[in-house]
């Protein structure tokens, strides 16, 4: 009896240890790649990005007090970082695209507008083709797009 609760115990064991031990692996090398990213921006002071947060593959980081901006995609089908310097711009929207029949949403992109050229800069944040599952992460993309949206229109302000 004793050797079978033995056992038992030990199969639980490595049923729940398994998938912790990968999960933390799988954040260790995410940290790791953020971090490497945000030594390509600021080879001497990454820690001054001082507000980072995850949702969906996607990243996204602002150093406060220089007023620096980096969305890192970590989609399996479009990796990328993109940097902005938002000293330089005069203004930031979300720019949220519909299906053509419907509300459905498809693409949610950050519009930004330099203050010397009135050029516009569009960062893509959410696109229906690469999302895996569907309609359930835009609500929450969107949510968490609006969250950055007021950080950034706050950061531009100051």
């Amino acid at each position: 009896m004793e050797t079978t609760t033995t056992i038992m115990g030990i199969v639980i064991l490595i049923i729940v240890a398994i998938p912790v031990y990968f999960s933390a692996r799988s954040s260790a090398a995410s940290k790791s790649k953020i971090l490497n990213i945000k030594k390509r921006f600021n080879p001497t002071h990454p820690e001054d990005f001082d507000l980072t947060e995850s949702i969906n593959n996607k990243t996204l980081t602002i150093d406060q007090k220089n007023n620096k901006f980096i969305l890192m995609n970590f989609n399996p089908n479009q990796q990328e970082s993109i940097y902005v310097d938002l000293n330089t711009i005069s203004s930031c929207k979300l720019i949220p695209t519909t299906d053509a029949g419907s509300d459905t949403i498809i693409k949610i992109d950050f519009e930004f507008q330099e203050k010397e050229t009135s050029k516009k800069i569009i960062i893509p944040f959410y696109d229906f083709d690469d999302d895996r599952i569907k309609q359930i992460s835009v609500y929450q993309d969107h949510q968490f797009a609006k969250k950055w949206l007021t950080i950034i229109q706050d950061s531009i302000s100051r």
